[in-house]
């Protein structure tokens, strides 16, 4: 069997075509810079290529795509290089298994496996055969060490990783695909002579912006426009509101970081390994608020349009300095090449709740917090309860130290990221923890609106 092989800057899945195709020298050349590129694999005379490789080292990653006869997607391999060079850690595997010709691609109903694995030897396979809501069997996948890692080849020498899916027996032949459809020359070609026009082009219109539509590295979750959760007047819906306004951030405390290290996490999850996200800021006093809005709604019981107060984020201020940008923190142990994407990670909690707290003295403060909250000791020193309306229900603090904990309800058990706001200069000027996820802002009315 022949297989055309040609390459792109980019694939657009929506139309199932290259983006900006490109020589194999080029992409020789993007392969050793670590610049994205993608690698296309058409049997001739089939509209649906077999697969489609998607490359960036500098992202750590390279992934897989294989399409059936009717275009649709089957697997999604995601794969990592990791500090071995040579290997690639089969990171996360998703098979849809098509149950009629005519099924959507990606429908919600298509029984689905996934393989989620980690370097350590963790993993997990989730298996969906009614497909998404029809409920999981999530057993810990028994893989050799072959099964989890494959031996990277060098650019030009890539199997035809799908083969199998694709019931092929035999290795199959590689051509160069038609510049007039996938660009370049296919690797196992001859490369001695140059496309000078299409390297040309390359050298004059650099990689330019994709369309929204194609394919890109995966990237961690996003965090929103947290800025706008603490800006009163500000239009946001959660999905379920239709709308609901921001109002002044409400202060509730000032919490005392005498050791100069913020400790975010969830103290009923503790077991010893000490807070799961930590923060350096300058030893002192900060301020706790609360990212507040208000909306309206029919109260079916009472038969009335009631409007009340709810919280969306609670927030550590470190400065007045307005953050320019926001990033996930990360634990001791979070490794962000593995990251798949819009993944997030934070601290853990199966009671419902965070904290802010002074790291230094984690480990009195979680104590006497489960001493007055868990065990119910009366009149202990060190410890309240906070009754006062806000998310915040415990306060103790450390007199040997200074320090102290906040500790505040979320939504539910899980895990909450937590957002670090950087000025202009890099500078730590905010602390969040986002409630139930970044609602979405809405536009801003024009002044008719206002008006009326």
């Amino acid at each position: 069997m022949v297989v055309e092989v040609g390459y792109a800057q980019g694939w657009d899945p929506e139309a199932r075509a290259p983006w900006r195709p490109i020589s194999a020298r080029e992409a020789r050349e993007r392969d050793a810079a670590g610049l994205p590129y993608v690698v296309v694999y058409r049997e001739p005379g089939r509209e649906a290529p077999l697969e489609v490789r998607l490359v960036s080292w500098r992202d750590h990653y390279v992934g897989l795509w294989v399409y059936d006869a009717q275009g649709r997607r089957t697997h999604d391999l995601d794969m990592r290089v990791l500090d071995a060079p040579s290997r690639l850690l089969r990171r996360y595997t998703v098979a849809w298994h098509y149950t009629d010709p005519e099924m959507p691609e990606f429908d919600a109903k298509c029984p689905r496996t996934t393989v989620d694995l980690f370097p350590d030897g963790r993993g997990r396979r989730t298996q969906e055969p009614q497909g998404k809501g029809g409920g999981a069997h999530v057993t810990s996948p028994s893989l050799s060490d072959d099964e989890r890692w494959m031996d990277r080849p060098a650019f030009g020498e890539w199997p035809l990783l799908s083969a199998e899916a694709h019931g092929l027996t035999e290795p199959p032949t590689f051509a160069a695909a038609d510049p007039g459809v996938s660009g370049g020359r296919g690797e196992g070609a001859d490369e001695s002579e140059s496309d000078s026009e299409g390297e040309s082009e390359a050298g004059e219109r650099g990689d330019g912006a994709a369309p929204v539509t194609c394919w890109r590295p995966p990237r961690p979750a996003l965090p929103g426009l947290i800025n706008e959760l603490f800006r009163p007047g500000v239009r946001v819906t959660d999905g379920y509101h239709p709308e609901m306004t921001v109002v002044e951030p409400r202060r509730v405390a000032c919490l005392r970081v005498p050791s100069g290290l913020l400790a975010v996490s969830g103290p009923d999850a503790d077991a010893g390994d000490g807070p799961r996200i930590t923060v350096p800021v300058p030893p002192g006093e900060y301020v706790v608020d609360e990212a507040c809005v208000r909306y309206s709604y029919h109260c079916e019981w009472r038969n009335t349009e009631v409007t009340t107060t709810a919280c969306t984020a609670v927030r550590l201020l470190v400065s007045e300095t307005p953050a320019a940008s926001w990033t996930m923190a990360l634990a001791a142990d979070d490794d962000p090449r593995l990251f798949i994407e819009n993944q997030m990670t934070g601290f853990d909690t199966d009671g419902a709740t965070g904290c802010f707290a002074d790291a230094g003295a984690w480990e009195p403060l979680v104590a006497l917090y489960v001493r007055g909250l868990i065990q119910g000791e009366p009149d202990l020193d060190g410890y309240e309860d906070i009754d006062d309306g806000s998310l915040f229900m415990q306060r103790t603090w450390d007199e040997a130290s200074g320090g102290e904990l906040m500790a505040f309800a979320t939504t539910g058990d899980g895990t909450y990221p937590v957002w670090l706001g950087r000025s202009d200069a890099g500078e730590l000027v905010a602390v969040v923890v986002l409630l139930e996820g970044m609602p979405e802002v809405l536009a801003e009315r024009d002044g008719a609106d206002a008006v009326a």
